[in-house]
């Protein structure tokens, strides 16, 4: 072919091609059109054909086969491979730069099924050719084929040397762990390409987590024990590997010891002595369990000794016979004994013997009857023909047949009484006492009680000076009894002793009233003070947050989630959306229980923390944790205590589910403590409540004292009254409804005590009292709440009452201090002036108003941070970072990292994490805060930054 007919038919061909890079390419094999060195090492135009088909056009050729991802093994080239269809030409482009012709392997065939033509093309690359590259790029080819419609291009194939490095970033440590506790034994592997794998191995076994469920490796190939048992001591190794080698740890040794525990203690022995002084002892031995593994040995002693002292036993003796009786008319005459000289004592035996003796006096001329004996001989007539005098049988005829008078007149007489005060059972009548000195009664008039304030009668605790206890009633006509005591307001310290000191410092215990004053209430009062029953049905439930609104909410939650919150009790319950499962709506409520029989019972040494809550319904599937928000009572310092989350069960009893900072994989719940909540997460929904207990005597819980008064006062007696009370905000709106209810209001603003754990009692004094108006009912300078009654807890309304009394009717002003402290501790000091006819409340009582916020929250509008930035803020934050500046860091930088472990094991670790970034800010939590935080990680979201702008 000449030349023209070459250019003839490259003009045809370019007229065929749809792209420039086709005439670019035969640019550059055409011998003609370039100046080139060798013709043979390009493509000859005599390969191609004169004229190309022109019906039907051919389609772009499609890559049946693309090049793959490849390594470079020590120096093993890397080959690369790919097809196409239809293709009249297929090339490697590397870098950008077409690859020699001869570097290819290219087969054609033709598709017996479409008739098309099939290309296949071949490549090796080289290491030196990957290491000679210079750029930020990875090596990387492509696949480029033509056909008379256009080129089509393959993915890149990037092409990596591949290595892995010797030493390992961080290796695990050994360590010595006690029975049952969490271990993590730490393995980031050495640096490779592609990245090692990473497997544990448990004395050169390969670790299956699948398999043995106590096992658990993270997602930063870190190796967790949940519980170690006395079969996880062992050598552990971490395996790295990848195509290129595989490296092993140093090996980690895991030494699993069991500290030694007692046995319980034997019972005491007898004392060895059987009279006087000995001792008694009692044994226990190290072997519950018995320590291994280099355990700590049991602390303590084995043996207790006990001094003990056994009574000597004394065995009765006789006292001598007295002297005989004066002959009786049986011509007999007695005398007698005791058994008392000594009388027998300790088991000693009694004495033996008769104690009465009798002989005859009239030397026989009298029939004697023998001791204990009744005659039986008939009555001898005497001279003048009466019968002697009476037998001993007929003395006893006479006695009962008196006996049976008396008592039926005494059985007449109490019938007549049934009789006369049923017929005068609507007769009014007075009750009057004389204080607490004469019994225990108040001064109360029964007709006007009913209709009178009832604040106008409460305990008087400040003139008693004998002990007496309650419930204490009018000796009256049984519907006339009125209980003095009661209610919750009346009943200052129920079945509590309290010690009043007089001037003299002679110590006198005092109890408080009992009774039952809720039978002078309204219905709508009295409902508002009970609860129902602890087995209560979630029918009974629902209707009892339709009684009291102000310490229930409720609503019907989808998988938007929401939030219920018990207006101003501190109590609130966030479900996050996602938690339930789509497709399901719950009715969901969170209750706070006020009712003192509900809290759990403590032990001396334990206090309780925080209100009993219920969220539920119970056994409803959460797909992740729900957060339950309570304001406890601890002082900030949890050094000082070891706080335990209580669980109440359906029949009632209160289990243990989690001790704070104890936290491990098989605790159902996470708590997170704040200085004033505490933050529980949980995906089961129940009854909870915190109990704490003190491991240091710096430990504290912070009262609330609130000092009430009457509205009003009709009477010379002005009653008032100090609550000491969990410093949880339900406490505080408790008695401030309670107080309204009842006629009463705060006479200053509440105040907050550190109540240590120092055994010392709380002290509460009246002082400044105006003497020319007023005078103090209370005998004593102060009195007294036991310790343990206020540590306790377990009285919801604990508080005392000061009765002052009016010199004049015509005094309407009032003005005192009142001081509480404890002994040896800190106190508060209440300076008080009212005005008996001024009803208005000086105090902020906002807290009463159950509808005064808000109670549910439905869908995204219940949560600070939309829903689309949360999502994103999850997507970015999950997957760990090699910097760190991962989920793990915002917890840290949230003061939320005491246990990651926790978060490590939810599906999205910075979701759990932002659920209780809500809980904790609500309601108005900073979004300029967060999105400064991210920041500081270098997590630069604008989205965040500008959403929080526009709050």
């Amino acid at each position: 072919m000449g030349e023209s007919g070459q250019r003839s038919g490259i003009r045809r061909l370019v007229r065929m091609c749809a792209t420039p890079g086709i005439l670019l390419l035969l640019v550059l094999i055409h011998p003609g059109v370039g100046q080139v060195r060798d013709d043979d090492d390009f493509l000859s135009l005599g390969e191609l054909p004169e004229t190309f088909p022109s019906d039907p056009p051919e389609p772009l050729p499609h890559f049946l086969f693309e090049p793959e991802e490849g390594y470079i093994v020590k120096n093993k080239p890397v080959n690369l491979y790919c097809k196409a269809t239809p293709a009249t030409q297929i090339y490697f482009k590397c870098n950008s730069e077409w690859v020699h012709q001869k570097d290819h392997t290219v087969e054609e065939r033709v598709d017996e099924n479409s008739g098309l033509v099939v290309r296949e093309a071949s490549i090796e690359i080289t290491r030196q050719q990957v290491e000679e590259l210079f750029g930020p790029e990875d090596y990387w080819c492509q696949c480029v084929a033509w056909s008379s419609a256009g080129t089509t291009k393959s993915r890149k194939a990037h092409v990596r040397i591949a290595y892995l490095k010797k030493s390992f970033e961080q290796e695990p440590l050994g360590k010595e762990v006690s029975l049952e506790q969490e271990v993590l034994l730490q393995c980031r592997p050495p640096e490779g390409i592609p990245a090692a794998e990473v497997e544990w191995l448990k004395n050169e076994e390969i670790i299956d987590p699948a398999e043995d469920r106590n096992f658990y490796i993270t997602i930063d190939h870190n190796l967790i024990i949940k519980q170690a048992r006395l079969s996880d001591t062992a050598n552990y190794t971490c395996v790295a590997k990848n195509i290129v080698a595989k490296r092993r740890s140093t090996t980690a040794t895991v030494i699993v010891f069991v500290n030694g525990g007692w046995s319980t203690w034997t019972e005491w022995s007898v004392c060895n002595s059987r009279c006087g002084r000995g001792f008694q002892k009692r044994t226990r031995s190290c072997t519950n369990p018995a320590p291994l593994n280099g355990g700590l040995p049991c602390d303590g002693p084995a043996i207790q000794k006990l001094a003990c002292t056994t009574l000597c036993t004394v065995d009765g003796v006789w006292t001598d016979w007295s002297k005989w009786s004066a002959c009786g008319t049986e011509c007999t005459q007695w005398r007698r004994r005791e058994c008392n000289n000594p009388a027998p004592k300790n088991g000693g035996k009694d004495c033996e013997g008769l104690v009465l003796q009798s002989q005859n006096c009239t030397d026989g001329l009298c029939m004697q009857s023998s001791l204990f004996q009744k005659s039986t001989e008939p009555k001898e007539k005497n001279d003048l023909g009466f019968t002697s005098a009476p037998s001993t049988d007929d003395v006893a005829l006479y006695v009962g047949i008196v006996i049976a008078v008396i008592m039926c007149l005494v059985i007449s007489v109490i019938v007549a009484l049934f009789v006369y005060r049923k017929t005068h059972r609507d007769f009014d009548s007075d009750i009057i006492d004389t204080s607490a000195l004469n019994g225990g009664f108040q001064s109360v008039n029964i007709k006007t009680a009913r209709s009178a304030d009832l604040l106008t009668a409460p305990p008087d605790l400040t003139n008693a000076a004998a002990m007496y206890r309650g419930p204490v009633y009018a000796l009256h006509d049984v519907s006339d009894k009125i209980p003095m005591t009661n209610s919750p307001l009346l009943d200052p310290l129920p079945n509590l002793k309290i010690k009043v000191y007089n001037s003299s410092g002679l110590v006198t215990p005092q109890d408080d009233l009992g009774g039952d004053f809720t039978s002078k209430l309204s219905p709508k009062v009295t409902q508002s003070l009970l609860d129902n029953s602890d087995s209560m049905n979630l029918r009974n439930q629902s209707l009892a947050r339709t009684r009291d609104p102000s310490c229930t909410a409720h609503g019907s939650f989808n998988n938007q989630g929401g939030h219920l919150i018990v207006p101003n009790s501190g109590v609130s319950l966030l479900v996050p959306a996602g938690a339930v499962p789509q497709g399901r709506v719950y009715e969901m409520y969170v209750t706070v229980h006020r009712k003192d029989s509900l809290r759990p019972p403590v032990e001396d040494i334990q206090t309780v923390l925080s209100p009993v809550v219920s969220c539920g319904p119970p056994g409803a599937l959460l797909t992740r944790p729900v957060i339950l928000t309570i304001h406890h009572c601890a002082d900030n310092d949890q050094e000082d205590w070891l706080i335990q989350l209580k669980n109440q069960l359906a029949m009632g009893e209160w289990e243990d589910v989690v001790v704070v900072g104890e936290e491990n994989f098989t605790t159902p719940c996470y708590v997170q403590m704040d200085s004033e909540a505490c933050h529980i997460l949980t995906e089961t929904l129940g009854t909870y409540c915190l109990v704490g207990q003190s491991v240091s005597k710096a430990a504290a819980k912070r009262l609330k004292l609130a000092v009430f008064g009457p509205v009003s006062c009709t009477t010379l007696d002005y009653h008032i009254r100090i609550y000491c009370l969990d410093d949880t905000q339900d406490a505080l709106k408790e008695v401030l409804q309670m107080e309204t209810q009842m006629g009463g209001k705060l006479l200053d603003e509440p105040k907050t005590l550190n109540f240590k754990d120092s055994t010392h009692n709380l002290r509460l004094s009246i002082h400044d009292v105006p003497h020319t108006h007023w005078k103090s009912k209370l005998i004593a300078k102060y009195q007294e709440i036991p310790f343990y009654q206020v540590w306790s807890g377990s009285q919801r309304t604990l508080h005392c009452t000061f009765t002052l009394e009016r010199l004049s009717s015509a005094t309407t002003e009032i003005s005192c201090k009142l001081c509480v402290r404890q002994v040896e501790g800190e106190g508060q000091i209440f300076q008080l002036s009212n005005t008996l006819e001024e009803e208005v409340q000086c105090i902020d009582t906002s807290l009463m108003d159950p509808a005064s916020s808000i109670t549910t929250l439905v869908g995204p509008n219940a949560f600070r941070i939309p829903l689309s930035i949360r999502q994103k803020l999850c997507g970015s934050l999950d997957a760990p970072q090699t910097r760190g500046n991962d989920w793990r860091m915002l917890a840290h930088k949230l003061r939320l990292d005491r246990y990651l472990n926790y978060f490590a094991t939810k599906s999205s670790p910075t979701g759990v994490i932002l659920d209780l970034w809500e809980a904790q800010h609500f309601p108005d939590g900073d979004l300029n805060e967060l999105a400064a935080v991210l920041e500081e990680m270098g997590r630069h979201d604008s989205s965040l930054t500008s959403m929080s702008m526009d709050h």
